[in-house]
């Protein structure tokens, strides 16, 4: 394998090439003998060998045609546009429909339907071939740019219509596509894969690094000080700046600081008079002289009334949840008309009935009759 440094590409060998002229010489030889079988099909049912060619050339020739522009575009490094990629399937497609709707019988139909996709899968293989012959001299593969691009392109709306889309449905619908918009890009691209291989095995490196580094005790060297100024003997020294050299790696470890045993010696010159301090003037109080008036005492909180005790009557009103006076009136209503029923008791209350019969049990209590 040679490799041309100024153009940047990889050359193939005279092996790698020898097997691909070899691949490449069936495909197109099947496609023909495809062809061929058209022909002699179309002919022995209309007898017409100028149809049978119109129709050849109609199907097998105009897939051989788009094939060749395939390989072209691809050898030039340029994507295949849709309506080109849609007739390498369309034409062939056309092609077996006519072969079947010419045939006398149902054998031969399905013999007349699949002929012409030998030309199909030469043409899809030899465009396959050529493509993965320019990725692999220049390594651009120009169709999965083309597809990364529109996914990139597209999901680039999605994610503006979501955010700022007036419509909620819309922003929402947006949303939802940009996730599924993620997980296709950057798929089928040889360069991005290889990128990410060689960041994971730069951050295997790194932590294998570090993990030995740790096991057996390596420590990283001193990093330089940083520049300090020391006056000695009245004299500025300033220390010279340490450099690492170039074959040293820092490790990422955390540098051990100076032991304390280190002493500098420092000349400070004496002096006998004192240092001079600088007291800052006293502010004036402005509110000394004023005299305020002190505030009346709070009056006394009132003491708490003492709840009144609770009757007979009170407490069966709340234990049944109804008025005392509603009590006392069914009382009086049970003495006149002991068989008075809650239904009643309600009607003549003007509640309900369920109330009514809440209020007749608690006037049937003993404890209601008395009082």
């Amino acid at each position: 394998m040679n490799r041309n440094t100024d153009a940047g590409t990889i050359r193939l060998s005279r092996g790698q090439a020898a097997v691909l002229t070899a691949a490449t010489l069936p495909m197109v030889a099947f496609g023909g003998l495809g062809a061929w079988g058209t022909y002699t099909n179309i002919v022995s049912v209309l007898d017409r060998s100028a149809t049978a060619l119109g129709v050849v050339a109609a199907g097998e020739g105009a897939t051989l045609v788009l094939a060749l522009v395939t390989v072209g575009l691809v050898m030039l490094g340029q994507s295949v546009p849709a309506p080109v990629r849609i007739g390498l399937w369309a034409l062939p497609a056309v092609a077996s429909a006519t072969g079947a709707a010419v045939a006398e019988t149902v054998t031969e139909a399905v013999v007349f339907a699949v002929t012409p996709m030998a030309m199909t899968v030469s043409a899809e293989g030899m465009g396959l071939l050529a493509r993965r012959i320019v990725v692999f001299r220049t390594g651009v593969d120009a169709e999965a740019q083309r597809r990364n691009a529109a996914t990139v392109q597209r999901l680039a709306y999605h994610r503006a219509r979501a955010v700022n889309h007036p419509s909620g449905h819309a922003r929402k619908r947006s949303e939802l596509a940009s996730w599924r918009l993620a997980r296709r890009v950057g798929a089928g691209d040889a360069q991005l894969g290889a990128r990410l291989v060689e960041v994971q095995r730069d951050r295997l490196t790194e932590g294998a690094d570090a993990a030995l580094a740790g096991m057996f005790g390596t420590t990283a060297p001193e990093l330089p000080a940083p520049d300090t100024e020391v006056f000695v003997s009245d004299t500025l020294v300033r220390p010279a700046p340490e450099v690492v050299p170039p074959n040293v790696r820092l490790l990422p470890l955390v540098a051990h600081p100076e032991p304390a045993d280190t002493v500098t010696e420092v000349t400070l010159e004496r002096t006998d008079q004192p240092p001079s301090i600088k007291v800052p003037p006293r502010v004036p109080d402005a509110f000394a002289d004023k005299t305020y008036k002190a505030l009346p005492p709070a009056p006394p909180e009132p003491a708490a009334e003492p709840e009144p005790e609770l009757t007979a009557v009170g407490f069966l009103a709340r234990r049944h949840k109804v008025r005392p006076d509603q009590i006392r009136t069914a009382v009086d209503l049970l003495t006149e008309q002991p068989a008075m029923s809650g239904k009643a008791i309600g009607e003549a209350l003007e509640t309900t009935d369920r109330y009514g019969r809440r209020v007749l049990a608690a006037a049937k209590e003993p404890a209601g009759v008395r009082s």
